[in-house]
């Protein structure tokens, strides 16, 4: 293909290993790489200013096209360390829970659990910018990525969405997938497919190179990260957008 394909990536801890098979593979003189948060790569992808994106899953029923390019996600199978609920108080004394902007899948995933798996009503606030010196008294906030592997070390009480959502419905979670909104050449597709694989078996690789105090990356690349897409993990992506499909839109 002459035209370079425009790749969308989250900026996150979590992609590198997927990133360093792609930077690696032979592949980036065929594309052109834009590296952002993942409501921002999502909002890329529906207007076609990226043909594929590492974004969350809750885009896919907004696209008009949407197609699973990768065997490969962010996904959790239990804990998955970077995604939840953190608060100063037990979740069943929680009157606030404050949205993280970052992620329209992470907040919707909460907002199922707390009407489902907790039960719990709780007044809900947008927030657009970093919020985290609000999580004080009766107020949580979800938060995700790398900012929530350090947000360990200042609340204490933790809620993992992922987990939860184990808990709840026997499957594991996934967070963000590989979505082309058109499709794509099968010699691009499978080439990088072959990158993600490439990145994920060379993890001792990835940590090395980055210096991050607050969590220990071997261990969320390798026990609390899930990068294989498999049938179990479709199947809880499957079963999230229906549920997601069913919650009410926030006024």
């Amino acid at each position: 293909m002459d035209k370079r394909i425009r790749i969308g990536a989250v900026s996150y801890l979590n992609t590198r290993p997927l990133m360093l098979g792609v930077r690696r593979s032979g592949l980036m003189d065929k594309v052109e790489v834009t590296e952002d948060f993942p409501a921002n790569i999502a909002a890329m992808l529906l207007n076609d200013q990226v043909d594929v994106g590492l974004v969350p899953v809750a885009i896919i029923p907004h696209l008009q096209e949407a197609h699973i390019i990768t065997d490969y996600c962010i996904g959790a199978v239990g804990e998955v360390a970077s995604v939840g609920i953190f608060s100063e108080v037990p979740i069943e004394a929680i009157e606030t829970l404050i949205l993280d902007y970052q992620s329209r899948t992470s907040v919707n995933l909460a907002r199922i659990l707390l009407q489902e798996f907790w039960k719990k009503e709780v007044a809900i606030e947008n927030a657009t910018a970093d919020y985290r010196h609000r999580i004080k008294g009766t107020t949580a906030a979800v938060v995700i990525g790398d900012r929530a592997l350090a947000q360990h070390q200042h609340s204490k009480y933790y809620y993992d969405l992922s987990l939860a959502w184990q808990q709840h419905t026997g499957l594991p979670f996934v967070f963000a997938a590989w979505v082309s909104n058109k499709v794509l050449d099968e010699d691009f597709i499978d080439a990088f497919n072959r990158a993600n694989a490439y990145g994920i078996s060379h993890l001792d690789e990835v940590v090395k190179d980055i210096e991050f105090p607050h969590y220990d990356l071997k261990k969320y690349y390798s026990k609390n990260i899930s990068y294989q897409l498999d049938a179990e993990k479709k199947a809880g992506l499957q079963l999230f957008l229906q549920k997601l499909s069913e919650l009410p839109n926030l006024s």
